[in-house]
């Protein structure tokens, strides 16, 4: 005998969505109550984030957006203007009429209430836009054309945009104002070599970035075989770890372990962690995939290495071909997760935008570094992103074949998205440059630098250990430097 299941696709039931008629006359009545004061009422509903929107009934959305505009114009606000203004706008029937504006005064008790009434609307609104959300959610997931996964990064950003609404997290001018006093503060009892942001670890680096900031989106940029991933992955250890390169602990808060996300679209976790250790062991990678190497002489590098390593709380996602709209869903649960403070994304083209992926390369480029800078300003951390250079240096004719800006790959919104731009460049790869047979040479161009100086930045570049090191030579500007990355070393430090 057959069974009569419910069908998935009945028709939803048609219950009112939850609202407070009372609650939004009561609210409406206490402005026109406090029409005498200094407009108190309107403030507090400016507070609580209430809009027009935040009204059930049509009528009281009117009303409210009548209100609204009649004080950002400094007009005077009761009973009889407001009649008057609706009048003129040839709206008063809309809302019923003069006898419901009077109805609202007659059946509020006192606008001393107001907050009350005021927390109540906002409950409703945000109950009616958990509801929409859901909805659209359930709509979108009979959508065969559209992937799951993107379904679920855009419901999951929808829901947190409600949270964000409902927290409030916008800061007042004044509150802006004490907040970079107190940065100001910081950076006075930092010093002249302080470092205001998260180290990167290479004294050099900092000295002119003063450090990874937080909602910023730093792009490292490189022809192929440069050595980008080695740097961003040297810089996530500097910070996972609370030391720099050369294994000294960083000054002050700084000293402490970072947690740092990686989204590997190129390398698994297995190359990463494989190339990060035998760099922080400072012994050769190739060397052991050869079998050059005695292993009873390197062992007690590598273990020592990996327990120091081991401890790093870095987290890699080594998913290929993400959408960037799910990258930023999955950002948001490590961030929640482990706290991170640091994203690492190798590398930018490798992702993907389906919305716009059939507009064009450079549209869907464009999208995509968009949303990563929207991603670094929604989790307030750094985000560095690794991006390719085209042909440009090798075409033009330089024999430097230095890099510029407009090198940047697929898109111009790159170097307009970027709060802070790194050309890497190796003179021992172009013939022609004066330092060519400088072979441990690496110069990082900060080209684009939008709280800072740009300039050169000289670095050393261990190719056997794909691992780079402070320059001494940068023009008088480093102290202190130890080149000796060897395990050996860092624990006489």
């Amino acid at each position: 005998m057959a069974r009569n299941f419910p069908s998935s696709s009945a028709a939803p039931s048609l219950r009112v969505p939850p609202h407070s008629t009372e609650a939004e006359r009561g609210v409406l009545g206490s402005i026109l109550l406090d029409a005498g004061s200094d407009s108190r009422v309107l403030d507090l509903c400016t507070e609580n984030g209430i809009t027009p929107e935040s009204f059930f009934a049509p009528a009281n959305q009117l009303l409210f957006e009548t209100l609204s505009e009649m004080s950002r114009a400094a007009a005077t606000i009761d009973a009889l203007t407001l009649n008057e203004r609706l009048r003129t706008l040839n709206r008063l029937d809309d809302i019923g009429g003069t006898a419901y504006l009077q109805a609202l005064i007659d059946e509020t008790p006192t606008a001393a209430h107001a907050e009350y009434y005021i927390n109540i609307v906002r409950q409703k609104h945000l109950l009616r836009a958990v509801i929409a959300c859901a909805r659209d959610a359930e709509r979108r997931c009979f959508d065969e054309a559209v992937s799951a996964d993107l379904i679920l990064g855009e419901v999951e950003q929808q829901f947190l945009g409600i949270a964000d609404r409902r927290e409030g997290t916008g800061l007042t001018w004044t509150q802006a104002i004490g907040n970079t006093m107190g940065h100001i503060d910081r950076l006075f009892s930092l010093g002249p070599g302080g470092v205001s942001g998260l180290p990167t670890g290479f004294a050099n680096l900092d000295k002119k970035l003063k450090g990874l900031r937080n909602g910023e989106m730093i792009v490292l940029a490189a022809r192929p075989s440069m050595g980008k991933t080695s740097l961003a992955m040297n810089i996530a250890e500097c910070v996972a770890l609370g030391k720099d390169i050369y294994g000294r602990p960083m000054k002050g808060d700084n000293a402490r372990p970072h947690p740092v996300g990686v989204f590997s679209l190129e390398m698994s976790t297995e190359s990463l962690a494989m190339r990060m250790l035998c760099g922080f062991a400072g012994v050769p990678g190739f060397q052991i995939d050869q079998g050059l190497i005695n292993p009873k002489k390197i062992n007690q590098q590598l273990t020592r290495a990996a327990s120091d390593l081991g401890k790093a709380p870095i987290y890699v996602d080594d998913t290929g071909g993400l959408d960037v709209m799910d990258m930023r869903a999955r950002a948001r649960r490590m961030k929640k997760r482990h706290k991170i403070e640091l994203i690492v994304i190798d590398y930018l083209q490798l992702c993907n935008c389906r919305e716009f992926a059939k507009q064009g390369r450079q549209i869907e480029t464009s999208q995509i570094s968009g949303q990563i800078k929207s991603m670094a300003k929604e989790l307030n951390l750094p985000v560095i992103v690794l991006s390719q250079l085209s042909r440009g240096p090798e075409q033009r004719g330089d024999k430097t074949n230095t890099p510029k800006l407009s090198d940047l790959r697929d898109s111009g919104a790159i170097e307009q998205d970027a709060d802070v731009a790194l050309l890497l460049r190796r003179p021992c790869k172009a013939q022609g440059d004066p330092e060519y047979e400088d072979r441990r040479l690496a110069i990082v161009d900060v080209a684009k630098h939008r709280n800072g100086p740009t300039g050169i930045v000289r670095l050393d570049f261990d190719d056997a250990l794909t691992r780079f090191g402070d320059r001494a030579d940068q023009g008088g500007e480093t102290d202190d430097l130890n080149p000796d990355t060897s395990p050996e070393a860092r624990a006489e430090l």
